[in-house]
């Protein structure tokens, strides 16, 4: 390899030069598949060698011409031309090869357990069709999820190739399989109604084809449960109409599980909402053109066309995008859909199309695109909730109009997650990454503020979602989990699912330990089909954070961790590991705050430190999430502090330049820390009744020191069914979320620090405070925390219809929570409503169901 780098630079011409790349990489695979022949599964039908095996391979795909057979059978010469030299070989030099087919059998299995756990008035058992399923190797492998004979009714493989059909009637010989059915046949012409007995009738004919996207409902026999394509779409050089033929074959409810090779560019996607996310899916210019050639040469097909036909004719549900790197760096991807048009066959269905329109109006991504007529329309309009249409019913008015699929939110099991366009650059900006691994308000101070009770809708900024789950634990009616950045979300909808999916014991390895080996085991298996394709993409690409065995766990990731990893390299060059260790394990307060004042406060809280590492404003805003306006508050404070005529004034940045601000801003971060630092040390037990410091030194919590969100109670309310149908999960700015909320309709708002990012006196705060006093009903309540003793924008709130209570401040030592990072904490109640102002209208409901043509 080493040597033929010289003499390719040597080519101007880039068709030379990827032609000389392509050979190289050809030896590289020769030399990575003689090594790996070694430990290879043996060939289920003779007594050859691996190394047999690995020659009869390499010949049949990149020296014996597939021009078929000669026997004029089109399509299937060409494939016994490809297949027949190395049919018994097959299985045992794919392995490597063919990536990710163990990753969506485990998913199609996921979806399929959670339907028929949901279904249990029925208990009939399943039909699988795997299209191109060769030798049989997928619906072995499936058994190491379902047991095969007894989950199944029927199991079909349909594939085109003798020999290959051959090796897979041997192998369920082998096996004892009844149930399973090896149809040599053009997956474009099998139907099961040649195979299946109906309720009426024996038998069956082909349905009508038809392009439309309300008809061609599968035929009387139900359809299958679950229809596999791996690694054979991209095989099928008609694959549009064998893609078509997958919606008359696919049953109302059923499941699509496809992993395949492919190329696209980004660029491609860039006007879609449809396909369920985009993380690892550009390939770049080299690859696209490499990797299209090199498969060209077995008729295996790269082309775009194949993955967007198929996202185009289907809903996504999940989707996946990945390399093999043992191979080159080979993109596959795997991908689970269903039908894009709704149950018609439902016992419910009235009911459940007036549920979905209702749910649409609510901001749920549940959304039926047919049948709403003018009666059902009007029981539409009078039973929907507070809520306006969202952008997620925005979505679908546009995706429907063009007859395309609705977003890959509207298919999920759940309608935790609101739609969002994940390519906006106000999503993009945070790069695949969280800034709090958990969150940083004491939610014990919240419940006992808020009392919040079954008939409040409460509306909240997510950051970790530890708050959201502790509110949840009262039964407000309604939660709208808010944050802007969506791995934040990412995070919350992991936690949910885990609380619906998981026994006490995982979850409690998940969020109190940080750490679960088998991680990845059960984000595939268990909690897949309770998150959103979104959600699902991240933590697959992230599964490190859980699993690593070097890694140190959930709670060193994020912007956060800088700071945790100042501390605790502090700690190791000051050597004061062993007596941070004994403050965890302090039993009074009197011991703990020996420990602090003598042996940890003089290194921890030195100017120096201050100076150069926190006061930062770099470090405070990677590591601590401190912006730039929020930080001008406290050091206005603390300039408030030093005024001689009145020093226990708050001050406003307003009253002040940027000069002057900061001047003082190593001085002013230090006393912060301290005002914040020994109040919590004086006032709590780290390592028994402060989870919020305790994580920051450990790494962990404690079976006895933890958020309320962690306890075992919790986990039994949290995980009981429908224990979230009232959580909204937007990935959008308050805003926005509060303007498609109808007047009147929420009656708490959490906004924690938020109010502080804001530039002192901006239009943009008082358009949001007015916004919330629209959305808001009388007697409804704004708890925020502050940088500022009295941030300036109380006076906002009080000239729009709100009136302010401190309910806690840093004055003279106090400890407002356990937490104490903020200067202050309010109150703000709205006793009046106010008429928007001419910047600021209310949003009008502009579309009519109707008039939209289906």
């Amino acid at each position: 390899m080493a040597s033929l780098i010289p003499s390719i630079l040597l080519f101007k011409d880039p068709h030379t030069q990827i032609v000389l790349v392509g050979v190289a990489l050809v030896l590289l695979i020769v030399v990575i598949f003689a090594v790996h022949s070694c430990s290879a599964e043996k060939e289920d039908e003779g007594e050859q060698n691996s190394f047999t095996s690995f020659l009869r391979f390499f010949y049949a795909s990149f020296l014996k011409p597939h021009t078929g057979d000669g026997t004029g059978n089109g399509q299937q010469d060409a494939l016994e031309s490809f297949y027949k030299a190395q049919a018994g070989v097959y299985d045992a030099t794919r392995k490597r090869l063919l990536r990710g087919r163990e990753d969506m059998l485990e998913l199609v299995a996921a979806q399929l357990v959670h339907k028929a756990a949901k279904d249990r008035t029925h208990d009939t058992k399943l039909i699988w069709v795997d299209i191109g399923g060769g030798t049989g190797w997928n619906i072995e492998a499936m058994s190491a999820f379902v047991s095969v004979p007894d989950f199944f009714s029927s199991v079909y493989l349909v594939d085109f190739s003798p020999s290959l059909c051959e090796v897979a009637r041997k192998r369920f010989t082998r096996l004892g399989w009844k149930n399973v059915k090896v149809v040599c046949q053009d997956a474009r012409i099998f139907r099961l109604e040649d195979h299946e007995k109906g309720p009426d009738t024996l038998g069956f004919a082909s349905p009508t084809f038809t392009t439309s996207y309300l008809e061609g409902n599968a035929g009387s026999v139900g359809g299958a449960d679950l229809v596999t394509l791996s690694y054979s779409l991209s095989m099928i050089p008609d694959f549009y109409s064998v893609i078509d033929s997958l919606g008359f074959l696919l049953g109302p409810s059923g499941t699509i599980g496809v992993v395949d090779f492919y190329v696209q560019s980004i660029v491609d996607l860039s006007c879609r909402n449809y396909t369920g996310g985009f993380i690892n899916r550009h390939v770049n210019w080299f690859g696209r053109l490499f990797w299209r050639a090199w498969f060209d040469v077995d008729r295996v097909g790269l082309e775009a066309g194949r993955r967007d036909y198929l996202e185009y004719r289907f809903g996504t549900v999940l989707s996946v995008d990945s390399r093999n790197y043992l191979l080159g760096s080979i993109p596959y991807y795997v991908w689970l859909g269903c039908s894009k048009r709704p149950a018609l066959n439902s016992s419910d269905y009235p009911h459940e199309i007036v549920e979905r329109l209702d749910a649409a109006v609510t901001e749920s991504p549940y959304l039926s695109p047919v049948n709403h007529t003018k009666a059902l329309s009007r029981t539409v309009e009078t039973s929907a909730p507070a809520e306006l249409r969202s952008k997620a019913f925005d979505a679908a008015v546009v995706n429907l109009s063009a007859n395309l699929p609705l977003p890959s939110f509207f298919y999920q099991n759940h309608h935790w997650r609101i739609y969002y366009d994940d390519q906006l650059q106000k999503h993009a900006q945070f790069k695949h990454e969280y800034i709090y691994a958990f969150t940083w308000e004491d939610s014990r101070v919240d419940h006992r503020l808020l009392k919040l009770s079954a008939d409040d809708v409460v509306l909240a900024i997510t950051s970790a979602g530890d708050n959201i789950l502790s509110y949840a634990l009262s039964s407000p009616a309604r939660i709208h989990a808010v944050d802007l950045n969506p791995n934040q979300n990412h995070l919350l909808e992991l936690k949910v699912a885990a609380y619906t999916a998981l026994p006490y014991a995982d979850f409690w390895k998940l969020f109190g330990e940080g750490r679960h080996p088998q991680f990845r085991s059960l984000l595939c298996s268990r909690l897949s089909p309770h998150m959103s394709s979104r959600a699902f993409q991240y933590w697959l690409q992230h599964t490190n954070i859980f699993d690593a065995p070097r890694g140190r766990g959930l709670y060193e990731t994020g912007g956060s961790r800088h700071a945790i990893r100042v501390v605790r390299v502090l700690a190791t060059i000051l050597g004061l590991k062993s007596q941070i260790k004994k403050l965890l394990e302090a039993k009074t307060l009197n011991e703990q705050r020996e420990i602090w004042t003598k042996k940890i406060r003089p290194f921890i809280m030195s100017k120096l430190l201050s100076y150069f590492v926190v006061s930062s404003e770099k470090f405070l805003w990677a590591a601590l999430g401190v912006p730039h306006n929020q930080l001008a508050m406290l050091e206005a404070d603390h300039l408030a502090s030093e005024s001689i005529s009145n020093p226990a004034s708050p001050d406003s940045p307003l009253g002040h330049s940027a000069k002057e601000l900061d001047s003082t801003r190593g001085q002013a971060v230090w006393e912060y820390m301290i005002q914040t630092l020994d109040p919590v040390i004086e006032s709590s037990l780290i390592g028994s009744e402060n989870p919020y410091y305790l994580v920051c030194l450990n790494g962990a919590y404690t079976h006895r020191c933890h958020p309320d969100y962690l306890a075992p109670k919790s986990h039994a309310k949290l995980s009981r069914p429908n224990a979230f149908n009232g959580l909204r999960i937007h990935t959008d700015e308050i805003n926005e979320v509060v303007t498609r909320l109808k007047p009147g309709s929420f009656t708490v708002a959490v906004v924690m620090d938020s109010m502080d990012w804001f530039d002192p006196g901006s239009e943009e705060a008082d358009g949001q405070i007015e916004k919330l006093n629209r959305a808001m009903k009388i007697g409804g309540r704004v708890l925020l925390r502050s940088a500022a003793l009295r941030p300036w924008y109380v006076d906002s709130f009080e000239n729009f219809g709100f009136v302010g209570r401190r309910v806690g401040a840093r004055i003279g030592g106090a400890c407002i929570d356990r937490v104490n990072m903020y200067a202050s904490c309010y109150i703000l109640t709205k006793i009046e409503d106010i008429t928007p102002s001419p910047k600021n209208p209310s949003r009008e409901n502009s579309v009519d169901l109707e008039k939209l043509e289906l």
